[in-house]
């Protein structure tokens, strides 16, 4: 929690901003402390602590901007860099597209705004107890295949706390954890391959966080991998696991930003309103999700958030506007980002759409690709399973899919019902029809 004196601090800032010659200032504090803790096989391969105190303010004079931030939080530390941060901008070019959002648009804090995103028995649990669970992760799989080159288990956890401050009325808090238990295990066999694959949990509570079966897991999916190889170039239908599935979505999310927008550097340019997907997609922002990864009640600049449709069956309903870029573009704002997204689920689960493939292939990693931001063309590199009347039969490996993302999302045949809930992106598995793949 962010120490009263620290509030004043950044109050005082922004006053002693304003009679310094500020038009506006913004002022956020932000402490934190992270852990992270790593094995591999039997010996401690990291142990490493941190923490964070830092003061961010932003000037805005006579229609130019300038920021700084520092870790030293002390009036008499911040007095001359505040004057000199100030006499620094105005020597910068005008652009008076940078403003404070309107007040109306702020968040207004109640009684009631807790999301329970932070877990109060944070620092109750000591570093002998993260030790352990990492090292009972390795020695779960350790020495019990003879395959098994390398087994390594992280642990890391973390908690910060900002408090944020505008000339024009606006103040919040915010507060959070989150703990990550992950596994890898690499294997060794007969050719030069050598198979690794991992898996993981995060939560926002220890208490929710799993903490058996995690290097399990890793190692069934390591030896699933034993023989990848290339398979025959061509169209086939596609099975998007749960765990990837949000790599193809970032390019849709990445084109509705307002600066992509703004540079005319995305493929979704006046396309608000206009069927740009499959009519089977209905994706939702949600950012009110008590206990989740990326809940939150306003966004970097203040701005209330609030439940809202991205995609509607297909229909493009917004783009995420940030005050800055709304001007620029002479359009509303809406939200500088989203906060918790998720797609509208089928019936489905993951067994029954693979059980449903006659002919496809199954796909479980991303190797490395790219997207053109202005055309929406993209080439990936991917692993997976090739599927065979339902059934997963060879592992498969460099291959690459190809084409562009407004034709591929339009070619969306069905959405699963099993999305992961331990990130702010909770997308399900998917299945696609007639998808390139690029083999031999």
């Amino acid at each position: 929690m962010i120490e009263n004196k620290h509030k004043e601090i950044a109050r005082w800032a922004m006053e002693f901003a304003l009679k310094n010659g500020c038009n506006a200032s913004r002022v956020s504090v932000v402490t934190g402390q992270n852990n992270s803790i790593e094995y591999r096989n039997t010996q401690l391969d990291k142990l490493q602590q941190s923490s964070e105190n830092k003061l961010f303010i932003e000037f805005f004079v006579n229609g130019r901007y300038g920021s700084f931030s520092t870790n030293r939080i002390e009036k008499a530390e911040l007095e001359m860099s505040i004057k000199n941060g100030i006499a620094s901008t105005r020597f910068l070019a005008e652009d008076i597209f940078r403003q404070l959002p309107h007040s109306d648009r702020y968040y207004k804090a109640t009684k009631d705004d807790d999301l329970d995103l932070f877990d109060a028995s944070y620092y109750d649990y000591t570093i002998d107890q993260k030790l352990d669970l990492a090292r009972a992760t390795v020695e779960e799989v350790y020495q019990t295949d003879s395959r098994i080159v390398s087994v390594m288990a992280s642990f890391d956890d973390g908690c910060g706390s900002e408090y944020f401050v505008a000339s024009n009325g606006f103040e919040g808090e915010s507060r959070d954890s989150a703990f990550s238990l992950t596994a890898e295990v690499a294997l060794k066999t007969e050719s030069d391959a050598r198979p690794e694959s991992y898996w993981y949990d995060s939560r926002v509570y220890f208490s929710d966080l799993q903490k058996s079966g995690i290097a399990k897991k890793a190692l069934g999916r390591a030896i699933r991998k034993i023989g990848q190889k290339k398979i025959k170039s061509g169209r086939y239908t596609m099975l998007l696991d749960n765990t990837v599935s949000l790599r193809l979505f970032a390019p849709l999310v990445s084109a509705m930003y307002g600066s992509a927008l703004q540079q005319k550097s995305s493929f979704l340019i006046n396309r608000l309103g206009q069927q740009v997907v499959s009519d089977k997609l209905t994706v939702i922002d949600d950012p009110h999700i008590h206990r989740a990864f990326g809940s939150r009640w306003f966004d970097g600049e203040g701005v209330a958030t609030k439940r809202q449709t991205i995609i509607n069956k297909g229909v493009l309903d917004m783009y995420f506007i940030d005050t800055y870029h709304s001007l620029k573009m002479n359009t509303e704002p809406t939200i500088s980002s989203p906060s918790v997204i998720s797609a509208e689920l089928g019936t489905r689960n993951f067994t029954e759409l693979l059980q449903s493939l006659n002919k496809g292939i199954w796909i479980t990693g991303f190797n490395g690709g790219n997207t053109n931001s202005t055309t929406g063309d993209f080439s990936f590199g991917i692993e997976g399973y090739l599927v065979e009347n339902g059934v997963a039969t060879q592992p498969v490996s460099e291959m690459n899919i190809t084409g562009n993302m407004l034709q591929l999302w339009q070619n969306l045949m069905e959405i699963g019902c099993d999305p992961r809930d331990n990130s702010s992106w909770r997308f399900p598995s998917m299945v696609f029809d007639d998808i390139n793949f690029s083999g031999l």
